[in-house]
Parts: structure tokens; C-alpha cells; sequence
């Protein structure tokens, strides 16, 4: 049994329902249809779940706008489904983890609603409203980051709204201390329901500028980058007041036993760190994103994973990630058989890593026709490329009908390949991606270095990837070829170590030469 705290411990799984598993046959995936898989995640070997947003939604985006907090949107199930998911997640030695939607409501909650009905409404406050410009122009230069202004007009109370994302999710005013509180209790409403953690969607935006100044312009933007990028967000995200917040929501999790706050933060390490908290009292997983941006060179990799150690605060401890629902998949970005190397370096890291659902069984970009486009990001911004739906397609379970989703019409395309490439097809082959994973898995359950050990980068030769990771005694050394020729390593260590497992999954046990093929990946005990 590892000693160690489970989210420290643990793999982290998420999970967009609404592409896991239908269980109704309307076409859209809920709470009893990942209670059914349930089985494959502990086969799979994962410790944890994160579900997206599951609470009721107009969804205008796909359930980040939330118009309650403390209920089940009925596309999903009820409050008696998801405690019934809860308890079996549980039996089977899975945590839970929700998403929390801080930073915005939809403009269909009661709060916002009242907000809106007049200008000297009690819950007036709650959100961020301002008056226009003396030419009727919005406050500021602030954009969505969904694209156009971040601020709408309203013509009942004549004052703009601040939404930094779609209209119809308005900003809430986290500098007001009835919403916090508010706030607050929804995190209380679900631990005491038994959640085990929280992913906080967008952290770092919380908080805005007191004065609302204009941001900078951004001096590399070009004309093809979506709006977002026009300005440099300065005044809109990562103020100083962001870390009291997340102390204050920590110190709810705090009262509970054993629970995780993972914070959603897309910057650069020398900022990100901060979200640690200067005590350790701020989130225990600021998610570090920096593996979907890097290009794919076993150079980039070394100095980034060596920036990211150098930069963590004396026991902040580390998270990896290669996607999720708001990225390109990491198959589509690296190709089918650097996907399998990066297989072994999300599992072997050091840190907490999270899959993110399908990147086990490959699934790349999924085509998506015009007509069926969901994401409204795409249809505000068309032909730059930022739709989100070609990496949130259905799971693909077998080679039944819709891949075994679904019985009725999926909400998004399954990708054609279904047929061959799905979950039971991939099970019954032991030199898979699928089975790739859930060895890794078993490897890092086997060896404490891969789970609690210290870690120390190697020099890069012949874009080969190596780091060790050693724990009381034992020395692990993984060793990744992200080239494409083969390539020989010049570690002395490992020449007559034992190979414990390759990414082609077709040779382990005592190594006279550690020569990888082009795109291998070896994971070697060398004491």
C-alpha cells in the first residue's frame, strides 16, 4: 500500500458526461451511465473522477452556465442518481471529485435575475455592473474570452454587465462578501453529500481590477488568433486578492477529512506557483497545463519539467496533465505512436497526473460538420479553429451502433473509426494503448519510486527524454526516444538493468544495450 495521501497517490480520471455513457438513449451521456462503467475505471486502475458540470443549465455552454448550484440538470439525472454514483464510486474505492463554476452564473439563476430586475436590487452587487463610457461605449477594452466585448448592455437598468465568457454567463463580484459566502455554502452543500474535491473552473479569473482599466495591447497578435489574445490580460485575471480566496474556499475543504482543491490556471509556472498559497494554505493541485503547449522534443520537455520542479515552493506538490475538454487532444497533436510515449510520461512523472477520458484508447480529433456544431465558442468565432467539440465526441465502448454510447442519436458525432477502435476491441489486445495505460498503472502502483520518489532530469541526447526517479533504496529510470529514429542511451546505469516495461509492450527483463526504436519508450529498474 503506498504511503501516501490519495490525491498525492492517486490518477485522477475526468470525465465529460456528457460523452461517457447514455443510460436513457436520448443521446446525451448522465450520472447512471458512468455508474454502469464504473467497472472499466477500476479495471483501468484510476483512483479518482472529475465530472464536469452536472448541475441544471440552460447550457449555453454545455453546463459551465449554472443556474443552481446545489441541484442535478435532469439531461444528467437527480440529486438521488448522483448520490447513488456517489456511493458505489465509493464501494469501489473511486473518489469524486466536481467541478466548481465560480467565476460566472447563467443569466438564468435567480441571483442574476434579481440582479438585473432593477438598479438598487439588494442583490445588485452580486454582479459587476457599470455604467458606459460618456459615448455609450462598454467600460473598458476587456474581451471575452470567447470572443467580442466582455461586456453586455442592458436596456432595462441602463448599465453594461461584465461576462468573460458568453453573454449569458455574467460575471459574479467575488469582491462582494454575501457572495462569497454564498459561494462557500455550495462547496459545504456538496462535501457533506460526500464529494471528495473540487476542480475550480478558471481560478485565476476571479478577481478584477477594482479601478477596471483598460488592458494593454497585446504587441504579438496577429489578425488570425481569436480576440482574446488582442489585449494582454493584466486587469481582468490573476490580481493580487485571487490568493485570499482560494485560502478561504481551501479552509472549507479544510473541515472536512481528506478532501482536494485543484485549481484550473492557465499560467506560466513563476505565477502559477503562487496558487500553492504562501503557506501551503491556497489549492493542494494548481493544474499545470504546461505539456499541452510544449512542443513535442525531448529538449522542451527536459527544460520545462526542470522549470516546473525549480519553481514549486518547499512541499508543493506536483500535478501533469495532457488534456482536457477545452484542448486538443493529445493523439491529434503528437501522433498514434508518440501518444503511447506520452502514455509513459503522464504516468511517470513526478506529481499527481489526471487522464482526461479517451485519450486511452487514442481518440484523436473527431470530425465535426458544420450543422452539428455545438460549441458556441466556434460559432462566434468561426474558421479560427477554437471549437472545442472535435475532442468532447462520445466514448467509444465497442462496435455496436454509435460505439456502444448510445442508443439514440448522439449529441456529437462518434468518430467514424468506432469499428475498430473502442474499449473492448483494445482490451482483448495486450499490445494496445489501452492495456499500455492500465500497465503503467499497475507499475505505478508497484513501485513506490514512480509514485513518492524524488525526480532529477538527465541530460538530452539524440531527442531522448531521460529522468530518474528514486525513493528509499529503489531507482527507476525512464527513458523516451521522441524521435523518429532509433536512438541509443547513453546512460550507463541502464546498460544490464531490467526493462520493466516499453511502450511497444514487446520485451522487458535484463538489457545488454538500452537501444530504444524511433518513438520507444522504456521505463528500466536499475536498483
Amino acid at each position: 500500500m503506498i504511503d501516501a495521501t490519495w490525491w498525492k497517490s492517486g490518477i485522477i480520471y475526468q470525465i465529460y458526461p456528457r460523452s461517457f455513457q447514455d443510460s436513457n438513449n436520448d443521446g446525451v451521456g448522465d450520472l447512471n451511465g458512468i455508474r454502469q462503467r464504473l467497472s472499466y475505471l477500476t479495471w483501468l486502475g484510476v483512483d479518482a473522477i472529475w465530472i464536469s458540470p452536472i448541475y441544471p443549465s440552460p447550457m449555453a455552454d454545455c453546463g459551465y452556465d449554472i443556474s443552481d448550484y446545489c441541484g442535478i440538470d435532469p439531461v444528467f439525472g437527480t440529486l438521488s442518481d448522483f448520490d447513488e454514483l456517489l456511493r458505489e464510486a465509493h464501494q469501489r474505492g473511486l473518489k469524486v471529485i466536481l467541478d466548481f463554476v465560480p467565476n460566472h452564473t447563467s443569466d438564468q439563476h435567480p441571483w442574476f435575475i434579481e440582479s438585473r430586475s432593477s438598479g438598487n436590487n439588494r442583490k445588485r452587487d452580486w454582479y459587476i455592473w457599470r455604467d458606459g463610457k460618456p459615448d455609450g461605449q462598454p467600460p473598458n477594452n476587456w474581451i471575452s474570452q470567447f470572443g467580442g466585448p466582455a461586456w453586455t448592455f442592458d436596456s432595462h437598468t441602463g448599465q453594461y454587465y461584465l461576462h468573460s465568457f458568453l453573454s449569458q454567463q455574467p460575471d459574479l463580484n467575488w469582491r462582494n462578501p454575501e457572495v462569497v459566502d454564498a459561494m462557500l455554502k455550495v462547496l459545504r452543500f456538496w462535501l457533506s453529500r460526500g464529494v471528495d474535491g473540487f476542480r475550480v473552473d478558471v481560478l485565476w479569473l476571479l478577481i478584477k481590477d477594482a479601478d477596471f482599466r483598460d488592458n494593454p495591447p497585446n504587441p504579438n497578435y496577429r489578425p488570425n488568433q481569436p480576440a482574446i489574445d488582442r489585449y494582454l490580460s493584466l486587469y481582468n485575471s490573476d490580481q493580487p486578492e485571487i490568493h485570499e480566496l482560494v485560502a478561504k474556499m481551501r479552509s472549507v475543504l479544510d473541515a472536512y477529512s481528506d478532501r482536494v482543491l485543484i485549481g484550473e490556471i492557465y499560467l506560466p509556472f513563476s505565477t502559477l506557483v503562487a496558487y500553492y498559497g504562501e503557506n501551503l494554505e491556497g489549492a493542494q493541485l494548481p493544474f499545470n497545463f504546461a505539456l499541452i503547449h510544449a512542443a513535442w522534443n525531448a529538449n522542451e520537455i527536459a527544460g520545462l519539467i526542470s522549470d516546473y520542479e525549480k519553481a514549486l515552493p518547499r512541499g508543493g506538490w506536483p500535478t501533469w496533465v495532457l488534456g482536457n475538454h477545452d484542448q486538443s487532444r493529445i493523439a491529434a497533436r503528437v501522433g498514434t505512436q508518440q501518444a503511447r510515449n506520452a502514455a509513459m510520461l503522464l504516468l511517470t512523472l513526478r506529481g499527481t497526473p489526471t487522464m482526461y477520458y479517451g485519450d486511452e484508447i487514442g481518440l484523436g480529433r473527431v470530425p465535426i460538420p458544420q450543422n452539428l456544431v455545438q460549441d458556441l465558442w466556434e460559432k462566434n468565432e468561426p474558421g479560427l479553429g477554437v471549437g472545442r467539440d472535435p475532442w468532447r465526441s462520445p466514448f467509444q465502448w465497442d462496435a455496436t451502433y454509435a460505439g456502444g454510447f448510445t442508443m439514440g442519436t448522439p449529441w456529437l458525432p462518434v468518430d467514424p473509426n468506432y469499428r475498430q477502435q473502442n474499449a473492448a476491441a483494445l482490451k482483448s489486445d495486450p499490445h494496445s494503448l489501452l492495456c499500455l495505460y492500465r500497465r503503467l498503472i499497475e507499475l505505478r502502483r508497484q513501485h513506490r519510486a514512480l509514485v513518492l520518489g524524488d525526480a532529477r532530469v538527465l541530460p538530452v541526447e539524440n531527442d531522448v527524454l531521460s529522468y530518474e526517479r528514486f525513493f528509499e533504496g529503489e531507482k527507476i529510470v525512464v527513458t523516451i526516444n521522441l524521435g523518429q529514429e532509433e536512438a541509443k542511451v547513453k546512460i550507463p546505469e541502464v546498460n544490464g538493468a531490467t526493462a520493466l516495461l516499453s511502450t511497444f509492450m514487446d520485451r522487458e527483463g535484463p538489457m545488454t544495450e538500452a537501444l530504444l526504436r524511433a518513438g520507444e519508450g522504456i521505463i528500466f529498474q536499475v536498483s
